[in-house]
């Protein structure tokens, strides 16, 4: 078999265990995109993007599909060029104007979307496969570290075939992480996962990053994720940076509608400062700065609408109602708006067949966004 190569398997697992004793940790890198233009058949696909991946931490890359997030993995990788603005690893350009640096002098791994495992190799080699400046059999004591990091040295003379799709995103994982990069760059790593294995996989891969203590950047379109997984979070659309932060601080103090949309859902209403406040059919917020006139987009989540059999503020009727486990989900109709308001309630604190009810919003909750030309809400989630 393909993994008894160069001396046999036996003098790789006694390298292996010396590896294991000597191995050290990946030295994190800085990743810095400064000013990061980039076109595609004419249409401009990043728009003067600045980010920077710290030392160790893991970065993800949020948006909705065309906003940019793995044209911006692949200029970082080396892949794609830009069309202008520079890529920094640590203090060194690596593409720019001063030159560019062929991926594989770059220091940084990058796992594909759907794994690209070999399927003519087995485990072990495909973890290799890597490893081009090693020698045979240091090659495959490296590997078998690797694999062991991510717990499938057990596997190394299986092929991919014979493998879970868990255990095929492992061995990818551990595919990237052999030439121990500086930075790891992963495309959407658990979309082909089922969403039973999801979690558990993603933390895996996550205390994995964490005693790798490689810079990690990870692309992906699902708020949630981007929550579990990130120190912080960048948030784009359109080839542009929207808010970088944390998830609490994208979550509790998103910077528009749009950043407020994709990590709940939400209903928007459209409305004008007076007085130093806005009126929404679901109460009055202060409106901060924002001078009387300006017109404003208003969010409400789902799950700051309160639903009371009475003593809320509004009064409302239900229009729809589905019971998804621990939660109901409402369609209410309330004066003031032709639009059903939804609400995301606690199950079973309604009375079956209530249609008659109140509800009532913290006007904290109410957050009250300036109303640009171009309304960025889509409806994502």
């Amino acid at each position: 078999m393909a993994a008894r190569n160069d001396d046999g398997m036996d003098q790789a697992i006694t390298l292996h265990k010396d590896a294991q004793r000597t191995a050290g940790v990946t030295f994190a890198a800085r990743l810095t995109f400064d000013d990061i233009h980039h076109h595609y058949q004419g249409k401009e696909t990043i728009r003067g993007l600045s980010l920077t991946a710290e030392p160790g931490e893991v970065l993800c890359l949020l948006g909705p599909s065309g906003s940019g997030k793995t044209t911006l993995l692949r200029i970082a990788a080396g892949i794609e060029a830009q069309a202008a603005g520079r890529v920094v690893i640590n203090d060194r350009e690596v593409s720019g104007p001063s030159g560019f640096l062929p991926p594989e002098k770059r220091g940084v791994g990058l796992m594909f979307q759907d794994f690209a495992l070999f399927p003519h190799l087995n485990v072990l080699d495909n973890v290799r496969f890597g490893l081009t400046a090693m020698a045979g059999k240091a090659a495959s004591a490296e590997a078998l570290v690797a694999l062991d990091r991510v717990g499938l040295a057990h596997c190394a003379e299986k092929f991919p075939h014979a493998l879970s799709g868990g255990e095929q995103q492992r061995v990818a994982l551990a595919r990237a992480l052999a030439p121990r990069p500086s930075v790891l760059l992963m495309d959407e790593p658990f979309s082909g996962l089922d969403s039973r294995l999801k979690d558990t996989v993603r933390a895996d891969t996550l205390a994995i990053l964490r005693e790798s203590r490689a810079t990690a950047v990870v692309v992906t379109h699902d708020a949630e994720e981007a929550m579990r997984m990130a120190d912080r979070i960048a948030l784009l659309k359109d080839g542009r940076l929207v808010q970088v932060g944390t998830s609490d601080d994208l979550y509790r103090r998103p910077k528009d509608i749009f950043a407020a949309a994709f990590f709940s859902e939400i209903n928007e209403f459209s409305a004008r400062v007076s007085g130093g406040r806005v009126d929404t059919p679901l109460g009055s917020a202060a409106a901060g700065a924002l001078a009387d006139g300006t017109q404003v987009d208003v969010a409400v989540r789902l799950s700051d609408v309160s639903v009371r059999e009475s003593g809320g503020a509004i009064p409302a009727r239900i229009i729809s109602r589905r019971f998804v486990g621990v939660v109901e989900l409402l369609d209410l109709a309330v004066p003031g708006t032709e639009r059903p308001v939804r609400a995301r309630i606690r199950a079973d604190i309604l009375s079956p067949g209530i249609r008659e009810v109140t509800i009532a919003v913290e006007p904290k909750d109410i957050l009250v966004f300036e109303k640009t030309q171009e309304n960025p809400y889509i409806g994502v989630n």
